[in-house]
């Protein structure tokens, strides 16, 4: 074998442009991100009418609500280890599968009690897709590229909850809250055939698993390569064991961050998912109507891809904890702005959309630092596990929403409560300090990303 047969896929990745195939891996992810933010946030949008037909109480939502997010968490939490073993590809597809499937027989709940039940399984998939969306997409971008194009992608799940809120507006204006589920179930289901035949495994993830060179040649050719199975494909990294990639999360100096990860992302989500959950009835409280609730609460998501394309333009270039620290704490500012002033009509949506922007764009910028911080062989179960464990965050804000209306009734009061994990998010980011774990990680031989040495500090740092 020589040198010239000799390919470190992600070196070579690196160093090309970026080609049409990849940007159709792009846009497939975030069409599946797209649905999966429909998803998510669906049933915030017809919470005013379920607690209307069921004739249920406020906190008796929390349990509906809370039932996805422990989906979620689990299907997080599973998915991960499955795609390093058996690729990103198919558990992305069995988990839109899941969770399109699940929320379109929603539409048919006779009770809380069915309701919850089907969340619950329609959160497995839910949970499994977005973090081995972003893992397929990290895989397949240049590294000087790759803040924008994951938080591009991952801006796909707010274009998702926040045309939602739209959709769900003008559904309710003419049909009952079955037709929201129905919609958010059905089209996924129609367009799983055309998505499994465009969206490709990843090469890296191929290489790991030791596929065929001529299965792996023919993927990177689609890229502009001029391969055959005479060539050896490799990537140069740790010794990480692929039969114990949980524990590996705390081997080779990953331990500290990872646990800062898992801590930010809980903080975020709990902020996030209590405002997707229980805006539109914050709002009713206040006097809105129930439509005019669901386009507020659009709002705050559609904020997001504005948001995530900003942060992820400044994570390829300034230090990244910064970018997400700081963008967090303006969120927090907002919601303490709001929480001061009680702003109503155009003010309330001006101030609910930059708080979108600047949560749900700090959070997209999570996506980014993650799968850098980890080597192939476990950047599924580590984006995956930081996002199951921070899911405890919105597995909290959703069941404890009514909870906390109950005991601040006031809408002031809510984004007063909001803000402070926010900023806890913020701080506990900036005050990541990870100087040894670069150094470990350079010991580790971690040349997957090339130019390493140039651009761990400002992508991890």
């Amino acid at each position: 074998m020589t040198a010239n047969n000799l390919i470190n896929v992600k070196a070579w990745i690196d160093a090309r442009p970026v080609s049409s195939f990849q940007w159709r891996v792009l846009v497939l992810c975030l069409i599946i991100i797209m649905f999966d933010g429909y998803d998510a946030a669906v049933m915030g949008f017809i919470a005013p009418a379920l607690i209307d037909h069921w004739g249920i109480s406020r906190s008796a939502m929390g349990p509906i609500l809370g039932a996805a997010m422990f989906g979620v968490a689990l299907g997080a939490l599973i998915a991960g280890p499955l795609s390093d073993r058996y690729g990103r590809k198919r558990v992305i597809l069995l988990s839109v599968l899941i969770f399109s499937a699940f929320s379109l027989t929603c539409a048919w709940a006779g009770s809380p009690t069915q309701m919850a039940l089907m969340r619950f399984i329609a959160g497995l998939g839910l949970g499994a897709v977005m973090p081995n969306c972003v893992t397929l997409l990290s895989e397949y971008m240049p590294e000087r590229r790759k803040g924008v194009m994951i938080t591009l992608m991952f801006s796909g799940f707010n274009i998702g909850s926040g045309l939602g809120g739209f959709i769900a507006a003008g559904l309710l204006s003419h049909y009952h809250w079955p037709a929201v589920l129905i919609f958010g179930g059905a089209l996924p289901l129609l367009m799983l055939p055309l998505i499994g035949w465009l969206l490709p495994e990843s090469a890296l993830n191929l290489v790991v698993r030791k596929a065929p060179r001529a299965q792996i040649a023919a993927l990177l050719n689609r890229m502009g390569g001029n391969f055959t199975s005479e060539h050896a494909f490799i990537l140069n990294s740790p010794g990480v064991k692929r039969k114990s990639t949980i524990a590996e999360l705390f081997r080779h100096g990953f331990a500290r961050g990872t646990i800062i990860l898992w801590l930010t992302y809980f903080m975020g989500l709990f902020v996030i998912y209590l405002l997707n959950g229980w805006l539109p009835t914050i709002m009713r409280s206040g006097g809105i109507s129930l439509e005019q609730a669901a386009i507020i609460a659009g709002l705050f998501q559609l904020g997001g891809p504005v948001g995530g394309i900003i942060v992820g333009a400044l994570m390829d270039k300034l230090r990244a904890k910064w970018v997400i620290g700081v963008v967090y704490f303006i969120g927090c500012a907002c919601l303490v702005t709001q929480g001061l002033a009680g702003l109503s009509g155009v003010a309330l949506g001006v101030i609910i959309f930059i708080t979108g922007m600047c949560i749900n764009g700090a959070q997209n910028g999570l996506q980014v630092y993650s799968p850098a911080y980890y080597p192939t062989e476990i950047r599924a179960t580590g984006v995956s596990w930081m996002h199951g464990i921070g899911r405890t965050g919105a597995i909290l804000s959703s069941s404890l929403g009514g909870v906390l209306m109950g005991a601040f009734p006031g809408q002031s009061a809510i984004f007063f409560v909001l803000a402070l994990p926010a900023l806890f998010a913020a701080v506990s980011i900036v005050l990541h300090r990870n100087v040894q774990l670069d150094m470990k990680i350079k010991g580790a031989g971690l040349s997957e990303i090339p130019a390493l040495s140039q651009s761990l500090n400002n992508r991890q740092a």
